[in-house]
């Protein structure tokens, strides 16, 4: 997801984004696990996201923005 659309949602969202993919990212390893996985590049675009999430609500914390 795009650092803009992410900057878009409240607080309670991004929270609510940060869950779904942790959830989505629990998944992947599962299924990486037991070689069901089809695209490998996923889980790492997945966790790219959440490397996104979280610097927006370190960032929105600190009270910085860029």
């Amino acid at each position: 997801m795009p650092l803009k659309d992410l900057r878009d949602l409240g607080e309670g969202e991004l929270a609510q984004k940060e869950r779904d993919i942790r959830e989505e990212l629990f998944r992947l390893r599962l299924r990486g696990a037991t070689g069901q996985i089809e695209n490998k590049m996923k889980a790492r675009m997945v966790r790219r996201d959440l490397a996104r999430v979280l610097t927006l609500q370190r960032e929105r914390a600190a009270g910085t923005r860029r």
